[in-house]
């Protein structure tokens, strides 16, 4: 039996840059703040409230992030797409014999569409978690390893007693994801499918 994985969602298996800037950017026009979306996205992987408390007063923060997940499905999940060898990386744990679990801040619903959408065979998808806090569906899937693109998924890695694999495919290069304690860094997930079959 392969070893099963987990894997984070966004930008990592999948890129949601420019579907996440348009809500914000719709966001911007129907609160009437300024919102830049362009700086928002180079930092995407923390709480939805955490980023929103970058442009709004605290009090406003839950009316805001009900609205952008209201405008989320139609704006943003269409214009998805799979980050360069995420279907390969899914595919090599399948074919060793693992399961795959995607562990994201996503909420569920909006996660389940973008797994749906771009094709990844999946066997569990779990949202609304943040570093640490994957650790526990980690081990109860039973995941081997967590592969992530935030410094935040080398926590849930360790929080769930799995091998933390990262990819500089989000907001830290390799260096810092290796000088961040990751077990293994990589360029982005081309490179997985030959580190998985050696380490399985």
């Amino acid at each position: 039996m392969g070893k099963s994985v987990g894997f984070d969602l966004d930008m990592t298996l999948a890129d949601t840059r420019s579907g996440i800037a348009a809500v914000y950017d719709q966001l911007a026009v129907r609160l009437g703040v300024a919102i830049d979306s362009a700086a928002v996205i180079t930092r995407l992987g923390p709480p939805l409230e955490h980023e929103l408390a970058n442009w709004l007063p605290h009090e406003e923060v839950p009316a805001a992030a009900t609205l952008f997940r209201q405008i989320y499905p139609d704006v943003a999940v269409p214009v998805h797409t799979a980050m360069s060898g995420a279907h390969d990386a899914v595919r090599a744990v399948r074919e060793a014999g693992g399961r795959v679990i995607v562990v994201t801040g996503k909420n569920v619903r909006d996660a389940t569409s973008t797994v749906e959408l771009l094709g990844f065979e999946v066997d569990e998808i779990v949202g609304s978690v943040f570093g640490a806090d994957k650790g526990s569906a980690l081990a109860r899937f039973g995941a081997a390893a967590y592969v992530g693109d935030h410094v935040a998924d080398i926590e849930a890695a360790r929080a769930g007693g799995a091998v933390s694999v990262t990819v500089a495919t989000g907001p830290y290069t390799v260096g810092e994801l290796r000088d961040h304690g990751a077990d293994v860094a990589l360029t982005d997930l081309t490179e997985f499918a030959d580190w998985f079959g050696a380490w399985n």
